[in-house]
């Protein structure tokens, strides 16, 4: 049985090393390269020939985003599925409109991520629940209110972010926000740490001031 080459792009390397044991153990998968960003993913593409490239989207130098593009560009035979452990809407929507095959999350299960890597494969485009509801919630809505637009522009922060904004402003815990959004607690941490760099804002009490003071707690 002819196997499916798989090639793993991520910046930690225990993480790459882990994952290629984990799909190893798979008798119908064979990692044949690894790289530690977009671009040297890409070049090991033109060299390796993988079926499937598993591909981080945050990586120093050259990202995700970089390497998704390269990719379908100059390989488009070549399946892209995405495993990080982002799922705001920003980061969903770059790996999409640079033709990204799949979207998971680093939490799902083993067993999950090399049927994932078999769908892909097999022409089945494959998206974790978070990053499916968060995708059905756009469409529901048919895109951001004029509201949130305004506020999208005002703030520069993304419609996820400014749901979480919100939920921070009522006060829940980082525990009940990534309930309420279907986010991994340690998402939650990172996105408010981020909307707190963006807005130049020290701390949760000072967003939920912020919030208050612009309206976004509505």
């Amino acid at each position: 049985m002819e196997k499916i080459k798989v090639l793993i792009a991520d910046d930690v390397m225990i993480l790459r090393q882990g994952l290629k044991a984990v799909l190893e153990l798979d008798e119908g998968l064979q990692v044949v390269a690894l790289a530690e960003n977009g671009k040297e993913a890409f070049e090991k593409c033109k060299v390796f020939g993988p079926d499937v490239v598993m591909m981080d989207m945050r990586m120093p130098d050259y990202d995700g985003a970089y390497g998704i593009r390269a990719i379908k560009e100059q390989c488009p035979e070549v399946k892209v599925l995405v495993l990080t452990t982002f799922d705001d809407e920003e980061t969903i929507e770059k790996a999409l409109s640079g033709g990204a095959d799949g979207y998971i999350l680093k939490e799902m299960e083993d067993e999950k991520v090399i049927a994932s890597v078999k769908s892909v494969y097999a022409g089945i485009s494959v998206f974790g629940g978070g990053v499916y509801r968060t995708m059905r919630k756009r469409m529901e809505e048919g895109g951001s209110t004029a509201k949130q637009e305004r506020a999208e522009e005002e703030t520069g922060l993304t419609v996820r972010e400014l749901d979480v904004v919100k939920l921070v402003a009522q006060g829940y815990d980082n525990k009940e926000i990534a309930a309420n959004l279907y986010l991994a607690e340690g998402t939650v941490r990172n996105q408010i740490s981020r909307i707190l760099e963006k807005l130049e804002l020290k701390d949760r009490t000072q967003l939920a001031v912020y919030a208050v003071k612009h309206g976004l707690d509505e």
